[in-house]
């Protein structure tokens, strides 16, 4: 019964760091329960934008640091309809969030439509102060070259 205990426990912290969307594993050193992860991230009302979010993860602590680095790209097209159905307000929406810890800390990754650059806004943050700030990456989505983009009437 204790090896089956065993098996299970190590099944089970093997796949706590899983996930559908990951794409990278970096270790961090013999010495240390960290890992740098990194997932791909396809907006949910966008699809022609991908992000790619690194953050760490520590396997056997109680909780995650916050780190975490955001990088977003066009990678397929970006329409009118698709512009017209995301949430223009000046908080924007969330369009990822993944809890870090067992003390009600969560990564979340918001998008601002920023209407006089005609930029996507992409914001990676942590939802706990951490060493007296809070982490935060940001990244920028160009509407210009798409099917979105609008030309700034002539003066």
């Amino acid at each position: 019964m204790k090896n089956k205990c065993m098996a299970v426990l190590l099944a089970a912290l093997g796949l706590a760091g899983c996930d559908n969307n990951e794409v990278g594993d970096v270790s961090l050193g013999l010495f240390t329960t960290k890992d740098i992860k990194i997932e791909v991230l396809t907006d949910p009302e966008v699809p022609g934008v991908t992000c790619h979010m690194s953050n760490i993860v520590a396997d056997l602590d109680l909780a995650d640091p916050s780190d975490m680095s955001i990088s977003c790209r066009q990678t397929g097209e970006i329409t009118p309809a698709m512009i017209a159905g995301i949430d223009r307000s000046k908080s924007g929406e969330i369009v990822f969030k993944k809890s870090k810890s067992i003390f009600l800390k969560s990564l979340k990754i918001r998008r601002i439509y920023d209407e006089t650059s005609q930029s996507l806004l992409y914001i990676a943050y942590s939802t706990k102060e951490t060493s007296g700030s809070y982490k935060h990456s940001m990244s920028t989505v160009p509407l210009w070259g798409t099917a979105a983009y609008r030309a700034p009437a002539a003066p």
